[in-house]
């Protein structure tokens, strides 16, 4: 996946051998000083307001990667970091960053697993380094100080755009990819996970890319290979191994109790990034697998009425509809819908629903613009 970090220091044409536990590279290397602005990174993501503060939620991360890396578990870093896109990053000194975007789409831990068995596997192998070597040969000095100052400077509040612009210098190559895919896959596989579900999380992203037709591209598709191709070897390397799984394969259940316990938040933001099309495959999948379906609801017709669309404005309600029907809707969707409604000129509809909300949002911060809708009907 993404390696957005950068280094400096003496350059070696040595080829680097795998990362041992507990190692550190020699101060007086290239790789050293890769690792030094790694560290100033780092500080800069923790600072930067955007970690989850779920500690709970942190700590079980941290323990899928000391279950599918025992070795070097003591030597890596995760954070959790509130973002919405879909992704996961692994920096040479041991810091792993793990997006929301990417735990409100895994459908399970063995998914999870295969994400950051991938990205250690880009860690244990250094091709961080390789890539920074190779880019110092071809670019010059104002490329690179550049660079290193947009990383300094940028950390976790970077956006997007400067993301895909440092993201598309530090792309592993394909067959690093398919290098830590193939290493990802025997890591989750040795820890008991099932390595189809490796191929289902690329299937789900896939949908959701096709749904975004012209649409801007996420940051994680910007740097990968094409989809096709992985899905079609991990079916195959999927098959083989898997039969090596050690039994008995573990539940989804605590994946499933704590992401729930954040998914509002989660699906709050994603639908802020108003790429609808996708947003709409991902509350349809999630719909589908059983997910808290009136909070998924009502979401979907978040997705329809904020779309403005006047097609989609039916649709809304009906999402809306089926929401507070399936029971433990947001208290929320009673003002969405008295919106639409209101758009709709059904102003009846409009009164009720906005007078239910009113009722069991006494004290919300949009109280009086709520009274203010009533008093225009």
């Amino acid at each position: 996946m993404i390696a957005v970090v950068l280094g400096g220091g003496c350059a070696t044409t040595d080829e680097p051998q795998d990362l041992a536990p507990g190692e550190r590279p020699a101060i007086h290397t290239d790789e050293a000083g890769l690792w030094m602005l790694s560290d100033k990174y780092e500080q800069s993501v923790i600072s930067s307001g955007r970690l989850e503060k779920d500690s709970v939620l942190n700590d079980y991360v941290a323990a899928i990667v000391c279950r599918i890396a025992p070795l070097i578990c003591s030597d890596i870093r995760t954070y959790v970091v509130d973002t919405p896109h879909f992704n996961a990053t692994m920096s040479p000194n041991g810091f792993m960053q793990v997006w929301t975007g990417l735990l409100l789409r895994a459908d399970n831990e063995a998914q999870l697993a295969y994400m950051l068995g991938h990205e250690v596997s880009h860690y244990v192998r250094r091709h961080s380094i390789n890539i920074w070597r190779d880019y110092r040969k071809k670019s010059g000095v104002l490329a690179y100080f550049t660079l290193v100052t947009a990383l300094g400077g940028g950390g976790c509040s970077s956006n997007l755009a400067q993301l895909l612009a440092l993201s598309s210098v530090f792309a592993f190559s394909r067959e690093q990819e398919r290098e830590a895919d193939d290493l990802g896959l025997n890591r989750m596989i040795a820890a008991g996970y099932d390595p189809h579900q490796a191929v289902r999380i690329w299937e789900s992203l896939e949908l959701e890319r096709q749904a975004e037709d012209d649409e801007e591209p996420s940051i994680f598709f910007a740097t990968h290979p094409s989809t096709r191709e992985r899905v079609a070897l991990l079916h195959e390397r999927a098959r083989a191994g898997r039969g090596k799984i050690r039994p008995p394969l573990r539940d989804a259940s605590e994946f499933l109790a704590l992401t729930e316990a954040n998914r509002f938040k989660w699906l709050r933001d994603e639908v802020r990034l108003r790429r609808f099309n996708a947003t709409e495959v991902l509350l349809k999948r999630l719909l589908a697998r059983g997910d808290s379906p009136g909070e998924v609801h009502f979401f979907l017709g978040e997705v329809y009425r904020l779309s403005g669309a006047d097609a989609n404005r039916r649709k809304a309600v009906e999402s809306y509809i089926a929401a507070i029907d399936a029971g433990k809707a947001p208290v929320e969707t009673h003002r969405s819908l008295g919106l639409v409604y209101r758009k709709l000129g059904e102003g009846e509809l409009a009164r009720r629903s906005f007078q239910d909300y009113l009722a069991m949002a006494a004290d919300a911060d949009d109280h009086d613009m709520v009274e203010t809708y009533l008093k225009d009907i």
